[in-house]
């Protein structure tokens, strides 16, 4: 308990350390930092990332590089160094990359909803169904074509686990990518859509980016509410022993600012045509 106790304390030492150092370091630097946000390409194609960061670079005088891949991605870009903090939605990998030694630590940012989207002919006929693991046997049963990003990202570990809670072994299905049901993509989000769309096909996707190119897409929404579909973000600044050059000062800054008061209700007031689309629930200590 001590151990655990001294931890807690050393990381919050870190915090406001590098906290002060960021806002010196700020205030008396000429030219504005290049920092490296890996992050899930749902932020990205929701158009979430446009709408905030500039508050972020305004009050930090930074650049920020947005990388948006999936979250296995992401988190492989932290390992190595090559990015400086990651905005992720795969809470179990998030947690690994921390416990690893790789991130400082993991603060909640906000939560959103996977939904399970098909043609409106729903030839599977899944439309309604209360659990998505029923409505994923149904597609399977009926061999309706379903996209999967197949990317590793924190969507496709939510795909997977869903097979696994229907009774299936996903590697038997990924194993099928080559048949005319199942396709793995290795695409983002808004491309895996676009190909679910042209293909008629069922796929699963965050509602943020479903709501920002929905108007582009023979597409609807199918199956949504369950629980196993909630889909939680966390943001974790690289550790920077490993690597020097991760700015890991600005990363901290980062974390700090995204989960404040201001970023968390700029989050939550964020809409795609009317719909609230994240919902903000950091779990960071003041």
């Amino acid at each position: 308990m001590k151990k655990i106790q001294m931890a807690a304390i050393a990381v919050a030492f870190i915090v406001v350390v590098a906290a002060l150092w960021t806002w010196y370091f700020v205030q008396n630097r000429k030219g504005p930092i290049h920092l490296k946000l890996a992050t899930t390409t749902s932020t990205q194609d929701s158009g979430l990332l446009d709408s905030i960061l500039s508050d972020f670079e305004s009050k930090y005088n930074a650049d920020v590089e947005v990388i948006a891949v999936g979250t296995g991605q992401a988190l492989e870009l932290g390992r190595n160094g090559d990015a400086d903090v990651l905005l992720a939605h795969s809470p179990s990998k998030e947690i690994d990359f921390v416990n690893q030694g790789y991130g400082l630590y993991r603060w909640k940012v906000m939560y959103n909803q996977f939904v399970i989207v098909g043609p409106a002919s729903d030839p599977a006929g899944i439309n309604g169904t209360a659990l998505a693991r029923t409505a994923f046997g149904m597609i399977y049963d009926s061999s309706a074509t379903f996209c999967s990003r197949g990317d590793q990202s924190g969507t496709h570990t939510a795909e997977q686990n869903i097979w696994k809670s229907a009774g299936y072994n996903y590697s038997g299905i990924s194993a099928q990518s080559n048949s005319t049901w199942y396709l793995s993509l290795g695409q983002g989000m808004a491309d895996t859509l676009r190909t679910a769309s042209e293909k008629r096909a069922y796929t699963l996707t965050d509602e943020a980016t479903w709501y920002n190119i929905e108007s582009q897409l023979g597409l609807t929404i199918l199956v949504k509410g369950d629980t196993t579909l909630f889909n939680q973000y966390g943001v974790i600044p690289v550790n920077g022993t490993a690597h020097p050059a991760v700015r890991q000062d600005m990363a901290i800054g980062f974390a700090n600012w995204v989960t404040s008061p201001e970023t968390q209700s700029m989050i939550n007031n964020y809409t795609i045509s009317g719909h609230h689309v994240f919902v903000s629930n950091t779990d960071r200590v003041p």
